[in-house]
């Protein structure tokens, strides 16, 4: 049993994790896994929070706890990740060619694109939520560009 001050603690960080969580867990698995591997990861968490505090980066490896219930989401309902674009947490309706163009994509790449394009993330922030470097998340996220210039035909340059 937690004192009221890890109670606290964990409450205040529930609060700025669990967007994030949500957002990327949806972003990775759709909207019919990502809120409950979100959910998930976020019992987890409460239940380990004296370890999960301790963490130099507690979203990003509550987000590999959320990854494999994911998984483990998948497996039991026995389907495939149907992407749809979230709609929760203010991600902005976008064209239909874009959300196509999006779920062609590896799931490595969609995320840090919505992440940082949909719900303006910087690179540093996405990278905390995905447990990844700074860089890793900038080659995502050109490569992801780049891609979705192709499949929508934009150029460059303008």
């Amino acid at each position: 049993m937690m004192d009221d001050s890890a109670s606290e603690r964990f409450a205040g960080f529930f609060e700025t994790a669990e967007p994030k969580l949500r957002r990327a867990l949806t972003s990775a698995y759709g909207a019919d896994v990502g809120p409950d591997a979100t959910a998930e990861a976020l019992a987890w968490g409460w239940q380990n929070w004296t370890r999960v505090e301790a963490m130099d980066n507690p979203v990003g490896y509550l987000f590999r706890v959320g990854q494999s219930s994911a998984r483990r989401l998948l497996d039991r309902r026995s389907v495939t990740v149907d992407w749809d674009p979230p709609v929760v947490g203010g991600l902005p309706e976008t064209d239909p060619a874009v959300e196509v163009a999006l779920v062609g994509m590896p799931r490595q790449q969609r995320v840090a694109v919505v992440l940082v394009h949909g719900y303006g993330y910087r690179h540093r922030e996405a990278a905390q939520v995905l447990g990844c470097s700074k860089s890793t998340v900038a080659n995502h996220v050109e490569r992801a560009m780049a891609k979705l210039r192709s499949a929508l035909g934009v150029s460059d340059h303008a």
